[in-house]
């Protein structure tokens, strides 16, 4: 594993190399219930699926009731793109339906005002049975004001590949090392640009070690001329 200076120098190689190389848009404000919605459909996907997944639920649907009271097919036709669409669909119907019910509304405004301030928020937000770490930490990275990173399994795979986390570690104890080595403000860009590369080169099966603009970083791009990938331990979310 890198030290504590390496892995500054090698988060620094990821803002400035693959800032070069990927061009994310902008992080858009959302409310809080269009953020969780949108991290529902990020989770495991690159910001292009989820963009592109998310626009089509806000189009083809007059309004979040629409969306409650759609068919499975429907909503699965919407998400087909993005990995796991019957999961996913099925996620997205049981958070607005909870909402619904608890609210008879869907918006969770509300929530930036909540007695308790972030850590009651989030502690709600968790409570959604559709919700997940990844949710929860993206939610509270764009729409809440707080600290966090999120992190679902192609972000950990690309981290894990560099050597910036390791395998053998919780997911709290990498979420925390995470948030010491990037800044608050560089946190969205940061969650962005490895998801990108997470979904354009750094592949599970068939990364392209060669065409990867962090191979000269990476252990694993390194390994029998960026080709061979070893199968290391990974940091499961929860």
């Amino acid at each position: 594993m890198a030290t504590t200076t390496n892995k500054q120098r090698l988060v620094e190689r990821i803002f400035n190399t693959l800032k070069k190389n990927y061009d994310p848009a902008g992080a858009e404000e959302r409310p809080v219930l269009e953020e969780f919605v949108y991290g529902l459909c990020r989770e495991g996907a690159s910001p292009g699926q989820a963009d592109q997944a998310y626009r089509t639920l806000t189009e083809r649907f007059f309004d979040w009731n629409e969306v409650r009271v759609s068919s499975q097919r429907e909503l699965e036709e919407v998400l087909a793109d993005l990995p796991e669409p019957e999961a996913r669909a099925q996620r997205l119907v049981a958070f607005l339906q909870e909402v619904f019910e608890t609210t008879f509304s869907f918006d969770l405004q509300d929530l930036l005002n909540k007695k308790g301030g972030l850590k009651a928020a989030t502690k709600h937000l968790s409570r959604y049975q559709a919700a997940s770490d990844f949710v929860v930490s993206w939610v509270t990275q764009r729409s809440l004001g707080g600290h966090a990173i999120p992190l679902d399994l192609p972000t950990l795979r690309v981290l894990g590949r560099l050597g910036l986390i390791d395998g053998e570690e919780g997911l709290e104890s990498v979420r925390g090392s995470l948030e010491h080595l990037v800044p608050k403000a560089r946190a969205p860009l940061f969650t962005d640009l490895v998801s990108t590369l997470a979904g354009e080169v750094c592949l599970e099966d068939a990364p392209n070690c060669a065409g990867c603009p962090l191979a000269a970083d990476c252990p694993i791009g390194q390994t029998a001329d960026g080709v061979a990938v070893a199968r290391t331990s990974r940091v499961k979310p929860r």
